[in-house]
């Protein structure tokens, strides 16, 4: 099969063809008909999960496709299946699985982290009965894909973990795929949102998504901007980037007893981020994280999508082959974001 491949983190990243995959025990080998760029696989490509990926190695995480080959004791899928997964996928028999918590399993395995990932024509997923999502037939693969990590992932942190409620104020910092989705969503939800970014194509998509107000990240104190804005501060705040900056900027766009969900994924610097805890406290802040969306949560995601509620399709920018792909990868932590772009392992 023909993938995306680097040898080295931070090194040079290419086409070639590898050999293609078998189906493991209970797995399944997915064709992939489409995955989502997405800055996590940077982070996999610089290298800030060497504790958990391999070289050489296979970025992509966010996928869907038809199954191409069943695994011993696999009972609920079979080949030509129309699938999705999350992310994250567990392992299916711990505690956390059993209770519908997958995203948090303690075994669990992350195509494009610990093991090769989508950038592919075809990838193997694990435990496929406690994972994989069956796809609607009115839903696209590029729509499906989508639905991986970003979306997923946003839906759970606006509707899940902060349970945004009509009327309240929502302030999201980062208009990419992630922030883009956390809008759509929370506006779906009757929320007033109020998008902070540092490129107006960024806010621009923001706006064609829901976002009620949106603020330039050009130096000016965002916080004191959103507080401005929301009457008092946002009742919820979600960073959708992950930056020391992006996090404090949250969180002192909130108002007292606020919800901020931290999602986008930090850099190693310094052993972490400083994070503002003083007002944390002083305001009884509630600080949540959010590490996507277990399978047994998508029914009423994919519902929502299937009925037109929700359209992340809207989010869409544009479907790429493997070599563009591979020339974007290195480039996605500085390059401006103002939608979703897909990889379609057919096109090249």
């Amino acid at each position: 099969m023909r993938a995306i491949v680097f040898d080295q983190f931070q090194g040079p990243i290419d086409v070639r063809e590898v050999a293609d995959p078998g189906a493991p025990d209970g797995g399944v080998v997915v064709r992939v008909h489409a995955t989502g760029l997405c800055l996590s696989d940077w982070h996999a490509w610089a290298g800030h999960d060497t504790d958990i990926t391999t070289l050489p190695h296979v970025p992509g995480h966010e996928l869907a496709g038809t199954v191409a080959e069943v695994g011993a004791g696999v009972t609920k899928w079979q080949v030509g299946d129309r699938v999705t997964v999350p992310f994250v996928s567990g392992c299916g028999a711990c505690e956390w699985c059993r209770s519908g918590q997958a995203q948090v399993c303690p075994d669990q395995t992350q195509p494009g982290f610990t093991h090769w990932g989508s950038y592919a024509e075809l990838v193997v997923l694990n435990a496929a009965d406690a994972n994989l999502v069956a796809i609607p037939d009115d839903v696209s693969f590029e729509t499906a894909a989508s639905l991986g990590c970003r979306f997923a992932t946003a839906y759970r942190a606006v509707a899940g973990r902060a349970q945004v409620q009509a009327g309240e104020w929502v302030a999201v910092v980062g208009a990419g795929g992630v922030g883009l989705s956390a809008i759509m969503i929370a506006d779906a939800r009757g929320a007033r949102v109020v998008a902070v970014d540092r490129s107006e194509g960024a806010l621009e998509a923001a706006r064609r998504a829901g976002a009620e107000r949106t603020v330039l990240a050009d130096g000016r104190d965002v916080p004191a901007v959103v507080q401005q804005l929301t009457d008092g501060g946002a009742h919820v705040a979600v960073d959708a980037v992950g930056s020391e900056q992006t996090c404090a900027d949250a969180i002192g766009s909130l108002r007292r007893r606020g919800r901020h969900v931290q999602v986008g994924l930090f850099t190693p610097v310094d052993g972490g981020p400083r994070v503002p805890m003083g007002r944390v406290i002083a305001w009884e802040l509630d600080v949540l994280g959010s590490h996507g969306m277990a399978a047994a949560d998508y029914p009423e995601m994919l519902e929502l999508v299937a009925s037109g509620a929700l359209r992340p399709q809207d989010l869409l920018d544009r479907v790429i082959g493997l070599a563009e792909a591979a020339a974007l990868v290195p480039t996605m932590d500085t390059a401006p974001r103002a939608g979703m772009v897909v990889l379609d392992p057919r096109r090249d």
